[in-house]
């Protein structure tokens, strides 16, 4: 379980994580204010490729499927606030 590894500190639409005090659901407004002010963030899109063949995704998002994020842990950094959806 991703909490238990202790790299996010922010995050949205995961609600398994949600339960996790370091871990919170935020709006896109605040999103935004973060990202204009230059804020260091991780974007991670946990979709499968299916999903995004589909839906596409932005610019700079690091694609993990869901069903890979264990084994793919250490693609994760530690040092800055994780956003993910």
């Amino acid at each position: 379980m991703l909490s238990r590894r202790g790299f996010c500190s922010v995050a949205a639409g995961l609600p398994v994580l949600a339960q996790h005090p370091a871990v919170r659901e935020i709006k896109i407004d605040e999103l935004k204010k973060r990202y204009d002010k230059g804020e260091k963030l991780f974007y991670l899109d946990v979709r499968e490729p299916k999903e995004l063949e589909e839906l596409g995704t932005l610019k700079g998002y690091v694609n993990i499927p869901m069903g890979q994020l264990e084994a793919r842990m250490k693609e994760i950094p530690r040092d800055r606030p994780v956003v993910v959806f």
